[in-house]
């Protein structure tokens, strides 16, 4: 197969182009110049519902249309023979068409009933229209009977039935009385779907004489009603409660078959006293609840849009307070001939190859039949080029002429499908069917799809150029979609440019060009902020945006979603909105939108208005806008304008602003021209040609601008030569060998008048040579083609108009396209300085080799193998450093010790990069090796380990060996001494033997090489606990303390157990110990103790190893009562006298001290302290001034059980700030100088205060610690 064919259907669909080699298809374009002379077999384009049913009072119209090139030509059948139109005078068909209308007005409508069939024909081939069955509508009288009146007793069930006539289309049915109200429906009174009305039980307001059913027909519009049925219900015998029963379906199970795609109604009508609920089942599935719903107080299910999975067994449940009745109805599901996949119309080129596919589906499984131009194939003449396989045609080397219309018939005992493909050989060149020269404009970021719809046969193929040179392929950024649009996913202004399509097959080529402008996008830069205005105020909303100059920008302003109230308190200006005397309903979210033909940006703030603040005694407001503006002495390029200055309301005007509209140019924007002295009331305004001018003053003063008066008189001037030349001129080299010049253009208002255009001018540098030029209009670039690689040139541009040129423009130098370079440096070498840095010199290129802007130089290397390795390493990435263009020579750190590199050196430019230097090769010396891989103890006994460890990742040289420390650590966290081994460089095991049993050892592992050992790998080691009982006690002392925190308890322990606890409870108390976990530490503070309790607390070891457990004698802790502090004493006029009498006696003691000391006499300060403390030192509480829980010299006595240091302080918690703790139990002291004595050593020494003769002031430390 030459092609595989995309398949599409409809007549007279257009004939597309999509570029694939898998799957394409041409459709018939729309274009009248196109279509012009192309063939097309017919297409049935409109057509009658297979089913028609037609009213009698109106004209039989039988619909068929159909497209063709030529115009196809018509004829009918009807019951299968030839239907002559022409014939029957009462018969019209359509011009150009092949409708039928047939009046029946005074004839028998039956005649025309039938089924009919209409054909289209050309000389290309014959389509077909279905089957139309034409059937009229009927609505029969009710046959004549005699209703005889119903008498029941009073809580039996009823069925009242309808039995309307059969009418085409069948009718509605409704039950009404005598005054046509409908009669009530509810649970227990409903109608089903035939028609008929059930009773589940009948009540005496059931009697009625006039129960009426009534059939709509819905074609003719008429309604016919049954006789009248009376009903009457007796209450002499009422029947009682009964179980639930089904009054309709019979039974216990029914069965239903639904076609799929029609919707399934199952109904169930249940009798019983009370009145019985329905509801409904499907066993072993849900019901489909987005398809379901219950009708007639649920006692109808309907399942819309029905398929194979809706089959199934539903079970009707009917239930009251007596019991429940169960239905089964069983649902089969059927399936008349639908669609899988219709054949569709193929276009082909000569000797080209199809195939027409028919994929249909149903229950039973369809028949399938082919027709060629409405004969069946079979019958057809013979084409050895057709192939029919069951549901596909493959049309192989078709022919010109060969063209025709297949048709494909589809059906089982629930109905049919037909449809017309046609097969359609055409030989065409290719044309481009998108406009030429489109221009394209998308915003930066965005998508840009070029379009270059095309028509031929074979189908043509697309290729596109960018600026006529450069081919463009299907990848990033750029996507060639198989209907030929290119697609560039994320446009930039790069991309801008001319693009070419080539559309080509074998018969020829077109091409088409079209442009792609890259926009800047909208932004929104200052966005309006969060306003609190008082009422009467004004609130002002600034919103100032950047667009593309190229743009028009429209700026909106919303509130709350919505447009602006019609309030001329409401000014939008070019970048704010202006709210003035704001009012309690303005309140609300404004948002600025910026629109463009493009795109557009919003952003949003809140307005909220509070009471206005008393009215001062004087009002500053904005001014008043000047009035009466006046233009005089005109000139060419200026003129005088005057006003009259509005009212100041009380702030003097500082200044007036003079704004203009350039009404040619830029119409509704008003541009600041100049700004005058408050107290001025005329301006000269110098003018530019070619501007139509309306002039408008504002007034500022330290409130603000006032409104614009109104605008002058408009004020022309005349065109000019430009005064300017266009700024921003640069000439760069994108693509080799050409030279883009580019500026930024005049606005209309630097034009001076019409015409504008760019005289573009350029030469190559220091080459004597004319200048060439080229007028532009329009544009804002020019390329220069066929120019020297990277060679500087004089460009200049010039504005001019239709008035003359403007000033003699600049001289800028720009370049040329760059392309890659030519060579790389030469002479590349290598000097290694260790094991991980490099350095690499090479000679720079010449000038003329780069070939563009000397970038740098790229040096490139790789790791490629180990020195004592032979294969390469794959794994290794190729490093890159890059060096400025004035270096030849660069470091290369980081390298890996004992290794193979290769490196090259390439040039760069903007361009690229150039060809590689050839590759050089160099060798790193040894280092240090890495850390060993791991290191593992196994085998612990009670005196041995064995370590072993692997050899390092990375070993960076030759191994010498390794070394091994290792050293013991006791209980207490402290290290032993350092043993040191060293190992050959094939060991990775070791057995180290006379250890110490139940001892933690810490090992450190480093590799060797010549240069020295590596990091070093740690490991920790148990040697095995030596099961023998410990000699003595495992505890020693213990003490307690009790501070505001808790109770903290310190211990000595001599135990190689690791579980360790501290325990208590409360004395006297029968409740199990609580146990907290103490592991690795001497010191414990207990939290949450309950004041004024005492508690039993002992220090316990265990192990699941040693079944001894080891415990301290229990020591008795009791918990301080918390104080009252409720009265606060400290203002209570006794204790002011006490403190008074308290201080003058230490006042009096200190004199009689000191005069002692000075005879030379000795003074047992220790007791006298004991005997009379001071309260200075004792805690105060901070927020009353009493003494504190403390107080009591009671406190400080040792606790029963407890040992207490020879200076009589208490061992504090290790986590307490105490200075004594950082002696590890020694005393901390402080010089003289304040400075501190603390030791670190572990040994304890005597108090050096102890006695009762020492004639120096107690330590501070201690002093402290006696109220710990």
């Amino acid at each position: 197969m030459d092609r595989s064919r995309k398949w599409l259907t409809g007549f007279g669909v257009v004939l597309l182009t999509l570029l694939s080699h898998m799957t394409s298809a041409l459709e018939v374009p729309l274009d009248p110049k196109v279509l012009e002379g192309l063939p097309q077999p017919p297409t049935i384009t409109l057509q009658s519902p297979k089913d028609y049913i037609f009213d009698p009072r109106e004209n039989i119209v039988i619909h068929c249309e159909a497209k063709g090139k030529p115009q196809p030509s018509f004829s009918w059948t009807r019951n299968g023979t030839h239907f002559d139109v022409e014939k029957d005078s009462k018969v019209l068909l359509k011009p150009g068409s092949g409708t039928l209308v047939i009046d029946i007005s005074g004839e028998k409508a039956e005649a025309y009933e039938g089924t009919y069939q209409c054909t289209a024909h050309n000389e290309h081939g014959t389509a077909v229209s279905n089957n139309i069955v034409i059937r009229q509508s009927r609505s029969p009288l009710w046959s004549k009977e005699r209703n005889e009146a119903i008498v029941v007793q009073i809580g039996v069930s009823l069925v009242l039935q309808c039995r309307p006539p059969a009418g085409l289309p069948p009718p509605v049915i409704f039950w009404m009385d005598n005054n046509f109200q409908k009669l009530p429906l509810d649970k227990r009174v409903s109608q089903a779907l035939n028609g008929d009305l059930y009773f589940s039980n009948v009540l005496p307001e059931d009697t009625r004489n006039d129960y009426i059913c009534y059939a709509r027909f819905p074609h003719t519009q008429t309604i016919q009603q049954k006789q009248p049925i009376s009903v009457t219900v007796l209450a002499n015998s009422p029947e009682g409660e009964r179980r639930p029963g089904f009054m309709m379906p019979l039974g216990p199970t029914s069965t239903k078959m639904v076609l799929r795609g029609e919707t399934l109604e199952l109904e169930c009508i249940a009798d019983g006293l009370p009145t019985p609920d329905i509801s409904w089942q499907k066993d072993g599935a849900e019901l489909p609840s987005s398809r379901m719903s219950f009708q007639n107080f649920k006692k109808t299910l309907k399942i819309s849009d029905v398929n194979e999975a809706d089959g199934g067994d539903y079970r009707c449940i009917a239930t009251n307070n007596l019991g429940t009745a169960y239905h089964m109805i069983k649902v089969t599901v059927k399936a008349a001939p639908f669609w899988v996949s219709a054949p569709r119309n193929l276009i082909l080129a000569p000797n080209e190859t199809g195939i027409l596919t028919c994929r249909v589906n149903g229950e039973p499984k369809p028949k399938i039949s082919w027709f060629v131009n409405g004969v069946p194939i079979e019958n057809a003449p013979e084409d050895h080029s057709r192939k029919v396989d069951d549901d596909t045609v493959i049309l192989s080397n078709v022919q010109s002429g060969s063209s025709a219309v297949y048709q494909c018939n589809a059906s089982n005992e629930f109905g049919y499908l037909m449809a017309n493909a046609f097969v359609s050989v055409l030989a065409e060149p290719p044309r481009v069917l998108t406009p030429p020269n489109r221009v394209y404009q998308v915003i930066t970021n965005n998508p840009a799809l070029l379009h270059c719809a095309s028509f031929g046969s074979p189908i043509p193929t697309i290729t596109w150029y960018k600026d006529s040179k450069i081919s463009i392929q299907n990848g990033d950024p750029y996507v060639i979609h198989e209907n030929g649009t290119l697609e560039i996913h994320v446009a930039q202004p790069l991309n801008s440019g001319k693009y070419t399509c080539i559309a080509t097959n074998n018969l020829g080529l077109r091409e088409n060009h079209v442009y792609l402008e890259v926009k800047e996008p909208t932004r929104i830069l200052k966005q309006p902020e969060y306003k609190v205005v008082q009422r009467g105020m004004s609130a002002v909303f600034e919103c100032k945006v950047k667009h593309d100059p190229s743009l028009i920008p429209t700026m909106t302003w919303l509130k709350d979603k919505g447009e602006l109230p019609d309030d001329e308190r409401f000014e939008v200006d070019m970048d704010s909105l202006t709210i003035k005397d704001v009012t309690d309903e303005d309140e609300g979210t404004y948002t600025c939108m910026m629109n463009t033909t493009l795109d557009q940006d919003s952003a949003s703030a809140m307005l909220t208005v509070v009471e206005a603040t008393p009215t001062p005694a004087i009002v500053y407001e904005k001014p008043d806008p000047p009035t009466d503006l006046e233009l005089t002495d005109q000139t060419e390029r200026s003129v005088q304008l005057t006003w009259i200055p509005g009212d100041e309301h009380n702030s003097h005007t500082q200044k007036f602003l003079i704004q203009y509209e350039d009404i040619l140019h830029q119409p509704g924007v008003w541009i600041n021209l100049t700004e005058v002295a408050g107290t001025s009331t005329t301006a000269q305004l110098h003018l530019s040609p070619y501007v139509y001018y309306s002039f408008r003053v504002l007034a500022l003063n330290r409130v603000g601008y006032s409104g614009p008066s109104h605008s002058s008189a408009q004020y022309r001037t005349n065109p000019a030569a430009p005064d300017e030349n266009p700024s921003g001129v640069q000439g760069v080299g994108v693509e080799p060998g050409s030279l883009v010049i580019s500026w930024t253009p005049l606005t209309g208002f630097q034009c001076n008048g019409p015409g504008l255009e760019y005289k573009v001018q350029w030469r190559q540098k220091d080459v004597e040579e004319e200048w060439s030029s080229k007028n532009v209009a329009n544009v804002s670039q020019f390329i220069v083609s066929a120019s020297p690689i990277y060679v500087p040139y004089e460009i200049k541009v010039q504005a001019l108009n239709d008035y003359g040129s403007g000033p003699v423009p600049e001289v800028v130098i720009g370049y040329s396209g760059e392309d890659l370079p030519l060579s790389a440096p030469d002479n590349v070498q290598v000097m290694v300085h260790n094991s991980t840095l490099a350095e690499v010199h090479w000679e720079p290129v010449s000038f003329p080799s780069v070939r563009g802007q000397l970038q740098g130089y790229k040096v490139l290397y790789r790791r490629e193998r180990g020195r004592h390795e032979t294969e390469e390493d794959t794994e290794q990435e190729e490093q890159v450093l890059t060096f400025s263009g004035n270096r030849s020579e660069g470091r290369l750190p980081g390298l890996q010790p004992y290794s193979v590199y290769s490196l090259f050196i390439k040039v760069l430019n903007n361009k690229g990069e150039g060809p590689p230097s050839p590759s050089k090769t160099f060798e790193t010396p040894e280092g240090v090796p890495g850390r060993p891989s791991f290191l593992n103890v196994i085998n612990p006994s009670l005196d041995s380990l064995t370590l072993e460890w692997g050899p390092p990742m990375k070993s960076n040289g030759r191994l010498t060996g390794y070394t091994l420390k290792y050293q013991p650590v006791n209980n207490t966290s402290e290290l032993g001494p350092v043993k040191v081994m060293t190992l050959q460089a094939n060991e990775t095991t070791i057995t180290l033997s006379n250890l110490n049993s139940s001892m933690l050892y810490k090992f450190y592992l480093s590799a060797r090489t010549i240069k020295g050992p590596g990091p070093i790998v740690t490991e920790e080691a148990f040697t095995v606990m030596d099961t023998m009982p410990p000699v003595g006690p495992a505890f020693g002392t213990v003490n307690t303390s009790v501070s505001e925190d808790g109770a903290v308890i310190s211990w000595e322990y001599f135990g190689h157990h690791k579980n360790v606890y501290v325990e208590y409870i409360i004395e006297n108390s029968k409740e199990d110990w609580t146990k907290e976990s103490v592991n690795g530490s001497h010191s414990h503070m207990i939290k949450g103790l309950k004041p004024g309790m005492s508690y039993r607390v002992r220090v316990v070891a265990r192990d699941a190893a040693d079944p001894t457990v080891h415990s301290t004698n229990e020591v008795l802790v009791t918990v301080p009562a918390v104080p009252s502090r409720q009265v606060d004493i400290a203002t209570q006029g006794w204790f002011i006298g006490l403190m008074c009498a308290i201080a003058l006696l230490i006042l009096v003691l200190l004199i009689v001290c000191f005069i002692k000391r000075n005879k030379g006499g000795k003074y047992p300060v220790k007791e006298k302290e004991d005997a009379h403390q001071d309260p200075e030192i004792q805690p105060m509480k901070e927020d009353d001034g009493t003494f504190g829980e403390y107080s009591d010299t009671e406190d400080h006595k040792p606790l029963k059980g407890s040992r207490t240091p020879s200076n009589g302080t208490v061992r504090r918690d290790e986590s307490d700030d105490s200075l004594v703790d950082y002696g590890e139990g020694g005393d901390g002291q402080f010089n003289e100088d304040g400075s501190f004595i603390g030791q670190y050593s572990g040994k304890k020494e005597k108090d050096t205060h102890e006695g009762n003769e020492s004639s120096e002031a107690p330590s501070p430390v201690n002093a402290m610690n006696s109220f710990v």
